[in-house]
């Protein structure tokens, strides 16, 4: 006795019951997976507004190796220049106070008021301009130790200064002591006194070059405490080869 046959199924009937699930019957395939898109309303980082950072930790950035800006330091060196300067006016009193007096006697000869030397050996006049000399190189040092200690800083504008302001310091005192010294006309002086009577000199700088004693010792001194007192700018990293590395290649 033979089985009975059993009818195949409808064509619209042949889909997914003989297909496994996760599988495709054909080229098909199905959707792809997207990228998951931000919101429209979606706030943008701005990149303008993240601050610089170093790429190392130990990197300090140009804005703080900068330092104080040129301003700064034109406006120091301006005050320093003024201080320095008007320092003069206390060098041209001790210069005034301190320095030797050059003795002079006054004669009537034919009628004619004849001034000389009494001394005219002496080294009065070597003196005066030694004098000058020594207080010069005695502020200099004052005045750089005073702008250091103010700032605590080196730097090309605070050396500039310096020199300028000690050598307009030096002509302030040399034309103050003159004109707060003896009697310029010495004729007139040796007819004030009379005949016979000692009198002093008029204040004068025999030797110009004592002007140059205050900016020379300034600038000395303050490069000396620079050298010993301000550290070192660090060197940048990677300037130069480690000892330990080899020669370059070439």
């Amino acid at each position: 006795m033979t089985a009975p046959l059993t009818p195949p199924p409808p064509p619209d009937r042949h889909s997914s019951q003989s297909v496994p699930s996760g599988r495709t019957s054909g080229p098909q395939q199905g959707p792809q997976p997207q990228p998951a898109q931000p919101p429209a309303d979606a706030a943008v980082p701005d990149t303008a507004a993240v601050p610089d950072t170093p790429a190392h930790p130990g990197e300090v950035t140009a804005p703080e190796a900068a330092g104080p800006g040129w301003r700064a330091e034109v406006r120091r060196a301006a005050v320093a220049l003024v201080a320095v300067a008007l320092g003069g006016v206390l060098l041209g009193l001790a210069w005034l106070w301190l320095a030797p007096r050059v003795p002079l006697v006054g004669r009537i000869n034919d009628h004619t008021w004849v001034v000389y030397l009494k001394d005219s050996e002496g080294e009065q006049a070597v003196g005066v301009d030694g004098t000058f000399t020594l207080l010069g190189l005695a502020f200099g040092a004052v005045s750089a130790v005073a702008v250091f200690l103010a700032w605590r800083r080196g730097g090309v504008a605070s050396a500039v200064a310096l020199c300028l302001g000690g050598l307009l310091g030096s002509l302030l005192a040399w034309r103050l002591g003159v004109w707060l010294g003896p009697q310029q006309d010495v004729v007139a002086h040796a007819r004030a006194v009379g005949e016979g009577v000692t009198f002093p000199a008029p204040l004068e700088l025999g030797a110009k070059g004592a002007l140059l004693a205050w900016p020379v010792a300034a600038l000395v001194v303050h490069l000396a405490l620079t050298a010993l007192f301000v550290p070192r700018e660090p060197e940048p990293p990677g300037q130069h080869p480690h000892p330990h590395d080899g020669p370059p290649a070439a």
